[in-house]
């Protein structure tokens, strides 16, 4: 299918810097922040992946929809990202599983595509300046009327999101007669997540953002997970209660990116807004408990706090960044809880990190033994 004929457009950001290209979708006006993402396959998941709601989203790999899209490879109902900003864009696709091109899959969603724009230049520009709020439009003339849209936006930092991308009902994944039992905390959850627990004998349940401790009991749960997710974590108040109650009462817990930020803040670590984030498939981690080096799925543009992590005498810092020395993963000593900041399903990335998965079976099956 081939996609309509390009209109000028731009993209306008918060500090008035202001980079041209082509309009090449039906929806031809978004807001939101802009943050790149350095992966070289996986536009699919990436622009259904929960995390990224709210965000425009520009792609350092130089082609992209030269392969479609597929039914697989979807993280979610629907595309989360606000816009896309890219260099090439392709409506046509060579891979045979493809279920249809990228434009069409695109146009479905109602997404604002622009092309043909420089972005080595923008993405130099956002890792030097900050991710920040920007509006792409077609307005190429009325700049002015644009600026005034754009400060309406709400920033990024203390902006709660979840809400807006959890189930609003329970639902389930997986097998009802597995061995165990996870209820799952949605403030964003990808699907290839619940796949990696579903694949390791795992009926899961999972909840609204806002879901309380008790609503999960009847479902008689072996352990708890609480998933990754858009926004700024600090507004998340019923969340981080969840996890205060889950650890409270010693049930093995684990958290993935959002959900590694809300247990850090039920155990008193604040968090921070990054300059830029970490958006690619290619991070490199290390494992301070092994000494190994990982390379690490990323998506997020808050971390939490290192000094604070390291100075409370309930936690111990598994992870670290090894690019900026942020933390990238902790465990709590007296509780059986770990999360890591970055995503061991991969979708798209490496599978360097699926042994935590493995982790948190093994954090289950020692609990129960302790308790017998």
């Amino acid at each position: 299918m081939a996609y309509l004929e390009k209109k000028d457009a731009i993209i306008l950001l918060q500090d008035g810097t202001i980079f041209h290209g082509k309009m090449v979708s039906t929806q031809n006006h978004a807001t939101g922040e802009i943050c790149f993402n350095t992966g070289t396959t996986g536009y699919q998941e990436i622009f259904t992946d929960p995390s990224y709601y709210g965000q425009i989203m520009v792609t350092t790999n130089a082609h992209i929809g030269n392969y479609g899209t597929t039914d697989f490879d979807i993280e979610s109902d629907s595309v989360k990202i606000a816009g896309l900003v890219c260099k090439n864009f392709s409506s046509d696709f060579s891979r045979p599983a493809a279920d249809k091109g990228l434009f069409e899959f695109l146009e479905d969603n109602n997404l604002c595509i622009i092309s043909d724009v420089d972005t080595r230049a923008l993405v130099s520009h956002i890792r030097d300046h900050g991710a920040q709020n920007a509006i792409m439009s077609t307005q190429v003339n009325d700049v002015d009327q644009l600026k005034k849209q754009l400060n309406d936006t709400p920033s990024m930092k203390g902006l709660e999101l979840a809400s807006a991308v959890s189930t609003k009902e329970p639902y389930y994944f997986g097998d009802e007669n597995a061995q165990y039992r996870i209820a799952a905390l949605d403030l964003g959850v990808k699907t290839n997540i619940l796949r990696n627990l579903a694949s390791r004998d795992c009926y899961i349940k999972v909840f609204p953002f806002n879901a309380t401790y008790e609503e999960t009991l009847s479902f008689n749960p072996d352990g708890y997970f609480i998933s990754n997710g858009p926004g700024d974590p600090a507004p998340l108040v019923d969340a981080v209660a969840f996890a205060k109650a889950v650890l409270e009462k010693q049930h093995p817990l684990f958290g993935i990116c959002l959900g590694h930020q809300v247990i850090a803040l039920a155990n008193g670590i604040s968090t921070y807004k990054m300059h830029t984030g970490h958006r690619g498939i290619n991070h490199p981690v290390q494992n301070l408990e092994n000494n190994k080096g990982e390379i690490t799925s990323q998506n997020h543009g808050f971390a939490i706090n290192k000094e604070e992590a390291q100075s409370n005498p309930d936690v111990k810092i598994t992870h670290m960044h090894l690019n900026d020395d942020t933390v990238a993963g902790i465990k709590l000593i007296s509780k059986p809880c770990f999360s890591v900041q970055y995503h061991p399903e991969a979708g798209p990335g490496p599978n360097d990190a699926t042994y935590l998965f493995d982790q948190f079976i093994e954090l289950i099956n020692t609990t129960k033994q302790e308790t017998i």
